[in-house]
């Protein structure tokens, strides 16, 4: 029996908040942030390993990192890289790859991620990913994922979720009440003392029925768009309209432009160790720390009378630190960062 489970990663962004690793040229989705040998990008498709097949994962990104992506995911088919010409949110980037997979596959039951997160524990987000998929293949649901807060984080957008009662079908899934912009450490700390709210973390699940159904609805300027395209998808005309048509897209997220819309959406609350590596600060709460928090990603270095620093060196350079305390130390291919970890922001400051 045919697998019509399809992975649909999200792989444009130039977060370049990582320099000196991280660059407009080779953003941080494709960088072995952790150490681990593998990049970010390649660790998203590793998570899916035994729920997806290689076959059935796409990739959409800008064009300029077409080639990246083909380097550092080779199982997957070529033609499931799909390139934006331009950049335009995830509305326009959802909408693309949504008709493009329901020309192939009308009933394909389809999860969407972003390609710069991390998730410590695997089995438990497989575990997670696969019954939100049982939930939605067969119904008009979209089901997004809700990680429980630790902290009152501002960084992220929040959804508040309707506990009084779960779902008939799966007890773990809720209605969601709605969704919530960034907010401020008030909000932030109102937010995490009411059980009902979790943070969101831009994983959708859904049949691809429903969501093309839905852009019709809320989005039919959108909709129209790629709906002209359907005779052309999979040949070799493809790119060439993509490159025409795709700009004149409205440049707009998929939560303003269907999730905060539709009617049948839920939440499933999880926690499953999961981060989107945002900053140097959320690396280092992410890593693995000693006792003097202390984060060190790297073979030849060595701390003394250092407290609460990120240090990644990758290269061979020996590096030698005495007395920082909340720093991070940075290196690559011959630039050096050593900046305050509460002065991050202004990183993109420095480097110019």
């Amino acid at each position: 029996m045919r697998n019509r489970n399809h992975l649909v990663i999200m792989a444009g962004g130039v977060g370049s908040r990582f320099w000196p690793m991280s660059t407009e040229e080779r953003p941080k989705q494709f960088i072995d942030v952790l150490g681990v040998g593998r990049s970010l990008l390649q660790l998203t498709m590793d998570r899916f390993s035994g729920v997806i097949e290689h076959d059935n994962i796409w990739v959409v990104t800008n064009k300029n990192y077409a080639d990246i992506v083909r380097e550092q995911l080779p199982e997957i088919p070529a033609d499931h890289v799909l390139c934006e010409p331009c950049r335009r949110n995830t509305a326009p980037c959802i909408a693309y790859v949504s008709w493009r997979i329901k020309s192939q596959d009308p009933k394909a039951n389809v999860v969407v991620t972003p390609s710069d997160h991390i998730v410590t524990d695997v089995e438990e987000f497989r575990r997670v990913v696969k019954q939100c998929l049982k939930f939605t293949e067969d119904s008009d649901a979209i089901v997004t994922l809700g990680m429980k807060p630790t902290r009152p984080e501002t960084g992220y957008g929040y959804i508040q979720a309707d506990l009084s009662m779960s779902s008939m079908r799966n007890k773990e899934i809720y209605r969601v009440d709605s969704f919530k912009e960034k907010p401020n450490l008030e909000k932030a700390t109102e937010y995490i003392k009411d059980r009902s709210y979790f943070w969101n973390a831009g994983i959708f699940i859904w049949n691809v029925s429903t969501i093309v159904n839905a852009f019709r609805v809320f989005q039919p300027t959108l909709s129209k768009i790629f709906e002209s395209m359907l005779p052309i998808y999979g040949t070799d005309k493809e790119q060439e309209m993509i490159d025409k048509r795709y700009p004149e897209c409205q440049n707009i997220s998929v939560d303003y432009a269907i999730m905060e819309q539709v009617e049948e959406i839920f939440v499933c609350p999880a926690d499953f160790g999961w981060s989107d590596l945002g900053t140097w600060g959320s690396l280092l709460m992410q890593s693995k720390r000693d006792l003097y928090g202390n984060s060190v990603i790297g073979e030849n270095v060595q701390l003394y009378e250092t407290h609460n620093c990120i240090v990644h060196t990758l290269q061979n350079s020996r590096v030698v630190i005495q007395g920082l305390d909340g720093y991070i130390v940075a290196e690559q291919d011959g630039k050096l960062l050593i900046c305050k970890l509460s002065e991050e922001q202004r990183i993109k400051d420095f480097r110019n």
